[in-house]
């Protein structure tokens, strides 16, 4: 058997014929460095990296069938055997009551935990299923399935939607397991507790008992897999700035920047060195939790990745049973957190073994496993999802091209009628890839660009230091100039009545946002010293001079009505606010 267009850039590299004919069609593609950090990539994607260098496709049917009629020098490897479904298990064990505790306060949209006491068997990971049945007087029945947490012990979580009295019912394939009954009480929710955050107004965003919620976050994907006084370092960045979401990864990362070992690995190894994809690592998902947590006492909300591709241990191309098995866990351990997202994958299309079957079904675990209902979306490369798909709740968008992408969002909107995220238009950095050296103005502007189209950015940093504790990655420090005009524009969202802005009819060079009463024009990279303004007849208007990347708001001193003009320094990034004044039309023209 040859290779195909799926075989990884390791197997190629490690024939020196393979690596030979893709040299010759394709000179250069194989001496990039990030080849080393990215072993598991398919070969096509390679390839497809050349051809943006500038090689024509001309040559490439040639190589694909001079690479597949080679005879092949790397062994093919063979997916592991998928473990044998659950079977009745009655070993006679003694029944322990079952062990109900809170993670954190006891109430409404707080975590709690049942405790059992297991059998011994093989594989409790999978020669085990549990779940429990909760009921309340007042609530449907929900029913949550639990996993397996190390040292005999399986748990299951609920997030109670409602307070109150509730009771429960196991329902497991072990019998010691089985018809455990228990009670708790779910007090209202504390201060601070707002429940998970949903779409609300069809574009944006609030918390379940309604207080809005602005998705102005941002990206430390591996920050997770840091030493821990990095990782600690990250939280009190965090609780000091304007982010109120983090994207990051569950499996680690392997990637420019990101050279060292994870501290810890979602899997145990088998007698074979290998991952054992039936054996999860209770302790990684443990202090994965405790992060999460350390989160959500901020008041920051974790967009879990669930699948990426920068991948050098296999993460990225287990079997199709692995997988399902794995999101099955992973959702079981957090979904009764309050302040998870679902983020199907970072770049899904870079995935190149998996269809967008997989992701459908995929989507299908994750929403049958998820009895709270999270936020669920996937993230592109170069192709955008169908974010029309019912079990999307929001766009999250990469850009779709290297200048233009916020000014896209409100046709995004007008497409997929759901809210648009974009969490990744390029990052604030030096470096040298295009995606990670902008300017914090220029990222301030497409944020700004998104904001008055009815649409959220989300901020990145990729400042290059010694130490490579690039933000965007590992997390640490905050060293930009963009954060603290983030922390401005969510000051200014947050005057906006009902907190959100959606796009007004608008000028031909330039856009407003808002509603009847309050308005905002804003002029980006344009820089007018005036404008001229015509009020709808009638209206009194208070007018706001706002200097975006200097952090100003100047009140003209008069009311406005009628057509007049605002004068403005003459500079970029500028936006001018309209606030409509009670009385009569008394304004000066």
């Amino acid at each position: 058997m040859g290779y195909t267009k799926d075989t990884t850039v390791a197997d190629i590299l490690a024939d020196p014929a393979a690596a030979g004919i893709v040299s010759r069609h394709l000179p250069g593609a194989l001496d990039s460095p990030m080849l080393r950090y990215l072993p598991l990539m398919p070969i096509e994607s390679v390839a497809g990296g050349a051809l943006f260098a500038g090689e024509t496709a001309a040559s490439l049917t040639a190589m694909w069938d001079e690479l597949a009629s080679l005879e092949r020098a790397a062994p093919v490897r063979t997916a592991p055997a998928a473990p044998p479904p659950p079977r009745f298990i009655d070993n006679g064990a003694a029944r322990e009551d079952p062990v109900v505790r809170s993670i954190g306060p006891g109430e409404q949209w707080g975590v709690f935990e049942i405790s059992l006491a297991g059998p011994q068997v093989a594989n409790p990971f999978t020669d085990i299923d549990v779940e429990a049945t909760f009921s309340h007087r007042e609530h449907r029945a929900v029913s949550v399935c639990g996993f397996y947490d190390g040292d005999g012990v399986y748990r299951v979580r609920f997030q109670p939607p409602a307070a109150g009295e509730w009771s429960f019912e196991t329902h497991s394939n072990a019998s010691v397991l089985d018809g455990m009954r228990g009670a708790f009480h779910a007090s209202a929710p504390s201060e601070g507790n707002h429940g998970p955050v949903q779409v609300a107004d069809t574009f944006h965003f609030a918390y379940r008992d309604g207080t809005r919620y602005l998705p102005l976050g941002t990206t430390a994907y591996a920050w997770t897999h840091q030493l821990d006084a990095l990782q600690e370092k990250t939280v009190r960045t965090l609780a000091g700035g304007p982010f109120r979401k983090v994207r990051m990864c569950v499996f680690p990362k392997s990637y420019l920047y990101n050279t060292e070992e994870p501290q810890r690995y979602p899997y145990q190894r088998g007698d074979d060195g290998g991952w054992d994809f039936t054996r999860f690592d209770p302790a990684f998902f443990r202090h994965l939790e405790r992060r999460i947590l350390d989160l959500q006492a901020i008041g920051v909300e974790a967009d879990v990745i669930l699948f990426h591709a920068y991948d050098r241990w296999g993460f990225s191309r287990m079997p199709a049973w692995a997988d399902e098995l794995y999101l099955r866990y992973v959702v079981r351990r957090l979904a009764a957190f309050r302040s998870v997202w679902w983020s199907l994958a970072n770049e899904y299309d870079l995935l190149r073994n998996k269809s967008l079957a997989d992701w459908e079904r995929f989507a299908a675990v994750v929403g049958r496993e998820d009895h709270v209902g999270h936020l669920t979306s996937i993230h592109n490369c170069f192709t955008l999802y169908d974010f029309r798909k019912p079990w999307v709740t929001h766009c999250s968008i990469q850009r779709v091209d290297v200048y233009r992408t916020a000014e896209n969002t409100d046709q995004w909107r007008d497409t997929y009628g759901k809210p648009v995220v974009i969490d990744e238009c390029a990052y604030e950095g030096d470096i040298d890839q295009g995606w990670g050296n902008i300017s914090g103005q220029e990222l301030i502007r497409r944020a700004w660009e998104a904001a008055v189209r009815g649409g959220y950015v989300t901020h990145g940093e990729t400042y290059y230091n010694r130490r490579e504790e690039l933000w965007w990655s590992k997390g640490g420090e905050l060293v930009g100039e963009s954060p603290a005009r983030f922390a401005f524009l969510r000051k200014i969202l947050d005057e906006a009545p009902g907190g959100k802005l959606d796009p007004l009819p608008s000028d031909w060079d330039a856009r407003w946002a808002g509603e009847a009463g309050h308005r905002i024009v804003y002029f980006g990279f344009g820089r007018p010293s005036f404008r001229g303004i015509a009020a709808p007849p009638g209206t009194d208007w208070h007018v706001d001079v706002i200097d975006t990347w200097n952090m100003t708001v100047d009140t003209l001193p008069d009311r406005y009505a009628g057509r007049f003009t605002v004068r403005l320094p003459g500079r970029a990034y500028m936006a001018i606010r309209l606030r409509q004044a009670e009385g009569g039309d008394g304004g000066r023209n």
